[in-house]
């Protein structure tokens, strides 16, 4: 039954982006908020399908008026279905994305003029600087900044040796000089990395307290991994019972 109700969703989900990222191309001579509208039917589109075919929700919890603030978001990722949530909880938000998904046709080009960051792993320092200039400037335009710190999805219970934090959060953090505001989640318990099945059930995001800025780069990543993956296991757990 969880094979026919995954194939049913994936069906109407790569219908629905089809059809809405065809839709999207005028928006592209519009202004961005039209654009950014785009990614918020397609949430809602994707979240209504995942309750009906797949019976998974999902449920808010924590500092969630945070999400609502320009402002810097360092969340957990085990699933392909966080690179998309945020465009439902926060209202204008920014993911630091890989700068070959920008390239992507039709897709990239919409995640562009929506103003996504653009990151190149191996552009060194300078890439930094682009990054946070991009930041900085999606902060002045009142959005959330969106960052993954471990750089790719995780599986549940998997060790941060394996899967380390990466330093580009703590780039952010020291140049943008604005509190980050750690998420914990669970999605990977239903939504598995590079998985066909999607489990029915609850996700859960949990908005966590902000760590305020000033920190030492160190003390800050060990303050960040650590609220984050105890907040995650936690959750986890949770799931599985």
């Amino acid at each position: 039954m969880t094979t026919l109700r995954s194939l049913a969703f994936n069906i109407w989900f790569f219908g629905l982006t089809a059809v809405l990222l065809l839709l999207s191309l005028p928006t592209h001579l519009m202004a961005r908020r039209w654009s950014c509208l785009v990614a918020k039917v397609w949430m809602d589109g994707l979240d209504w399908g995942l309750r009906v075919f797949c019976g998974l929700s999902f449920e808010l919890r924590g500092r969630v008026d945070l999400l609502s603030q320009p402002g810097l978001i360092a969340s957990k990722h085990q699933s392909a279905w966080d690179t998309m949530i945020f465009h439902k909880i926060s209202p204008d938000p920014a993911y630091v994305m890989k700068k070959e998904i920008l390239s992507i046709p039709l897709y990239g080009w919409l995640a562009a003029k929506q103003g996504n960051i653009a990151v190149d792993r191996k552009g060194g320092a300078a890439a930094l600087k682009r990054m946070v200039d991009a930041a900085s400037a999606a902060l002045a335009r009142g959005q959330q900044i969106v960052i993954f710190p471990q750089g790719t999805r995780v599986p549940p219970g998997a060790s941060t040796a394996d899967w380390p934090y990466h330093p580009g959060i703590a780039g952010l953090y020291s140049k943008l000089g604005v509190p980050c505001v750690p998420v914990a989640l669970n999605s990977g318990v239903f939504w598995g990395r590079r998985s066909f099945a999607k489990k029915p059930g609850t996700m859960v995001i949990e908005v966590l307290d902000p760590i305020p800025p000033g920190l030492a780069r160190s003390a800050f990543m060990r303050e960040l991994e650590a609220r984050i993956e105890a907040a995650s296991a936690r959750l986890e757990a949770e799931a599985a019972g």
